[in-house]
């Protein structure tokens, strides 16, 4: 399969420029660019569908650069509905070497920053070298423009796609950048670059759009109640991200497997047939969770989130190291236990239960564990001596409520 079938039957072209793209991205050969805006410091896995297919690309015989909006974050992509709030520029500088810094981890492909080329220009040059190749009515007919004039728009936010396009002829002169990617919504940004290098310079140059990866409902992959999956294991790890993957949607499963993994149509074909047939196995999921893990944050990673889970599973939490512990608890209610104490002021004092009456009730029903640990008796010390390396207990009532004790 060529690579422009290839990347049609994993879902990752919505949009072409040109026909003739197809014909270039078979042959290999091109440089082109990707970019993200230091909105975070680190990316997400919303980000993740974007910057894999550089990956494929560049095994293809193409070239990839990786663009950190520098200039382009102080200023902020327009949303759809409302104005994007405009961060600190010590944030943005922080955020860059962030993202530098794991762009070049994960993919060790050249990474550049438009604010390099972008701080010395004056006003009046904007105006004069780039403003005036840019229509009013082009620009008000941009899809992500027209949804805003209903609630306003800015003459800060109606500027990006100027700068955006500016990049992307900057990148054609300095590098000989031909292709831009770029996620769907990205569209009217993108082809302004390519409109202004053919009226500026007389040549071609091409994009291309990628679908923007959602559930089922048509959220977005990876948001969850406003907090994003971050591919940095220190703000999202490996065992929550494993959590998140091997839930993804049966009827979406197969679908993420073409966009986040490596694995050949074949390899697809064949899970799909045997996910179809017992589903409730979840191998596909499985192999999500494998191909994602692995590839961010290694072997040894996905195989932790794996021990995390079993143990949780089967209720061997004293076979976790404390570490692995953090990881798994870090978000359920917490709190600091400073002296020894029986188990039914344990329970009350930290809202495990309401009343001492209520927590003889869960520990008689046996509703009550401590690191695995069913607890029948009231007056049970707790203390460091039962404590998770003297450091921490993970008590349980019934079967979802989690909370953890930490011992000064």
């Amino acid at each position: 399969m060529k690579l422009f079938d290839e990347l049609k039957w994993r879902g990752l072209i919505k949009d072409i420029t040109s026909p003739e793209l197809e014909e270039k991205l078979n042959n290999g050969g091109m440089t082109f660019y990707i970019g993200t805006d230091p909105t975070a410091d680190s990316m997400h896995i919303g980000h993740l569908s974007s910057f894999l297919i550089s990956k494929r690309l560049a095994d293809a015989g193409h070239h990839p650069i990786l663009l950190i909006g520098g200039a382009t974050g102080r200023i902020g992509d327009p949303r759809p509905t409302t104005e994007r709030e405009m961060k600190s520029i010590e944030e943005v500088e922080k955020n860059i070497l962030g993202l530098t810094k794991q762009a070049k981890e994960l993919f060790g492909f050249e990474v550049v920053n438009n604010y390099d080329w972008s701080k010395d220009i004056n006003f009046i040059d904007f105006l004069r070298d780039y403003g005036k190749y840019f229509n009013l009515n082009y620009m008000l007919d941009k899809d992500i423009i027209k949804r805003r004039l209903e609630t306003g728009i800015t003459y800060t936010e109606f500027s990006y796609m100027i700068m955006q396009a500016l990049d992307f002829l900057h990148l054609f002169e300095t590098k000989n950048c031909t292709l831009q990617v770029a996620g769907s919504d990205q569209w009217g940004n993108i082809t302004a670059g390519v409109d202004l290098i053919r009226k500026k310079t007389g040549k071609e140059v091409y994009a291309f759009t990628m679908p923007l990866v959602t559930d089922s409902t048509g959220k977005k992959f990876g948001k969850s109640e406003g907090n994003a999956l971050w591919l940095d294991k220190t703000k999202t790890s490996s065992y929550e991200l494993y959590q998140f993957l091997i839930n993804s949607e049966d009827e979406k499963v197969i679908d993420y497997l073409k966009v986040f993994t490596f694995l050949s149509k074949e390899e697809i074909e064949k899970i799909e047939i045997k996910h179809k047939e017992k589903p409730e196995l979840r191998l596909a999921q499985q192999e999500l969770a494998k191909g994602i893990i692995t590839f961010l944050h290694g072997e040894e990673e996905y195989n932790k989130a794996l021990r995390i889970s079993d143990a949780l599973f089967k209720g061997n939490i004293k076979e976790l190291t404390i570490e692995e512990i953090e990881d798994a608890f870090k978000d359920v209610p917490n709190f600091k236990i400073n002296e020894e104490l029986s188990l039914i002021d344990l329970l009350v004092n930290n809202n495990i239960a309401s009343s001492k009456r209520e927590a003889r009730e869960f520990i008689n029903a046996g509703s009550i564990t401590i690191n695995g640990d069913k607890m029948m008796d009231e007056n049970k010390i707790i203390d460091k001596n039962i404590a998770i390396a003297s450091k921490a207990i993970i008590i349980r009532r019934g079967k979802k409520k989690y909370y953890m004790g930490i011992f000064n």
